[in-house]
């Protein structure tokens, strides 16, 4: 069996390795990516869950001392601005912002046209967690995250190589456990469930050289 040919120096992919997005496939991106996010949220919140990153520790502040769930994550993530800025660059850290204050605004806006009337919990931490995990990469390939442990995600790929999905694993388990102090076990351990499958899907999909769009 012969080899695969290996791409010579005047092959496409070398040629052109970056493909860059326009704006409206980032705009699409950002309103796509933020839609998939609240769907999952919605079925953890509807099932009494946490979820990882910031969006976890806005369901702590939110279960411990209701406050508002979308104002809670606004707020929360403006720390991480600065360091988006910093390392992340301009265009990164604008698409992240406008990422966030979406999801914000979904979140509150969601329960007015969407509502589960039965919703099986095991079925939405696999779900939540999926849908979650797949609008995060939506916003990863286009330059953007939902805030604050995103971006620690991202940079930490980028700049060490370390995978983006793994990294946000640590960090959500650590998040979940602290759940104990506000909601039962079984949720707790379904919030695992969820956290691992969102997780998963960022672990095998989201990988350094694996995607070069810009």
């Amino acid at each position: 069996m012969t080899a695969p040919p290996t791409p010579s120096a005047s092959s496409p992919a070398l040629d052109n390795p970056i493909t860059p997005h326009s704006l409206v496939e980032d705009l699409i991106a950002l309103l796509s990516g933020t839609v998939l996010v609240v769907l999952g949220v919605a079925m953890f919140r509807q099932a009494s869950m946490v979820a990882g990153g910031t969006t976890g520790i806005a369901f702590l502040i939110h279960y411990a001392s209701h406050v508002n769930f979308g104002l809670a994550l606004f707020l929360i993530n403006l720390p991480f601005y600065w360091l988006a800025w910093r390392h992340m660059g301009r265009e990164f850290t604008l698409k992240t912002f406008a990422a966030v204050a979406l999801l914000s605004a979904e979140i509150e806006l969601l329960p007015r046209v969407l509502s589960f009337s039965t919703l099986n919990p095991l079925f939405a931490a696999v779900a939540g967690g999926l849908l979650i995990g797949t609008g995060m990469l939506i916003l990863f390939r286009h330059r953007a995250s939902i805030g604050g442990i995103g971006v620690v995600a991202v940079l930490l790929q980028e700049r060490k190589g370390w995978r983006a999905g793994k990294v946000q694993m640590t960090i959500d388990c650590c998040i979940v456990a602290a759940a104990l102090f506000v909601v039962p076990l079984p949720q707790v351990l379904l919030s695992v469930l969820g956290a691992l499958t969102l997780n998963l899907v960022l672990a095998m999909n989201h990988r350094p050289g694996r995607y070069v769009a810009r």
